[in-house]
């Protein structure tokens, strides 16, 4: 089930509803604002949660929104000619996408499912426009972060087309430590809530390789696999000059 409400404005910047205290002011896009400017977009922000699994919106849905992780995790995705699913890359808190939809409305060429229970804030077009008269800085920061997602699509294009298995899947590592690294004294651990499969989909390899390569890793003492769940990365150099 989804739960949508409302974020209120009226004692400050603070959104009542949210969970864990969680307000836009929190929010990267909006962190340059002062209080008066926060408290006046807050009006039309919407805040859902969706459960683990959830569909957030599907390709070819309407495009017309701002969508801000405040919490959790999701893929973002689309299926290949042949029907297979190409993660293309992950959110989490503080991520952002349809940035260009506040610009421009249009049509979702992906979709997105929540990884985890997620909590997201949205902002319509509509609102937007009336934000960007008063503040046009905030536009400039949306073209900022529409610019490091072009080279996040761009890294994703050079691993999607290497023939080089080991690469994909040093790739692959080293990609996911921002959404799900942890530095602790032995390395980088990853808490994933994505599966093997999921991992195969976001480095365009089977399932079977995927599984095969991690443990070659392993043995070569580059990671350690902790269960289904966790990687330990113990020498995050090596995975990158495999890239």
């Amino acid at each position: 089930m989804i739960i949508i409400v409302r974020c209120n404005s009226d004692i400050g910047i603070s959104c009542d509803n949210c969970e864990n205290d969680l307000c836009i002011s929190q929010i990267p896009l909006l962190s340059s604002l002062n209080k008066e400017e926060l408290a006046e977009i807050s009006k039309g922000v919407v805040t859902t949660k969706f459960k683990k699994g959830e569909q957030i919106f599907n390709q070819g849905d309407t495009g017309n929104k701002l969508f801000i992780i405040c919490s959790g995790k999701i893929k973002i995705y689309k299926y290949t000619a042949d029907g297979k699913e190409q993660i293309m890359y992950i959110l989490s808190k503080g991520d952002f996408i349809g940035a260009f939809h506040l610009l421009k409305e249009d049509k979702f060429e992906f979709s997105a499912q929540a990884l985890e229970n997620t909590q997201i804030c949205t902002l319509e077009k509509k609102e937007f426009d009336k934000i960007i008269l008063k503040n046009p800085h905030i536009t400039l920061k949306v073209f900022e972060k529409a610019y490091e997602r072009i080279i996040r699509v761009e890294r994703l294009v050079e691993r999607l087309s290497t023939n080089n298995s080991d690469a994909k899947v040093a790739a692959l590592l080293v990609n996911l430590v921002k959404d799900f690294g942890e530095k602790t004294k032995d390395g980088i651990l990853l808490n994933l809530s994505i599966n093997r499969e999921e991992m195969g989909s976001y480095a365009g390899i089977a399932r079977e390789t995927i599984i095969r390569k991690l443990k070659m890793f392993e043995e070569m003492e580059l990671i350690e696999l902790i269960g289904n769940k966790k990687i330990l990365i113990k020498d995050i150099s090596a995975l990158k000059l495999m890239e």
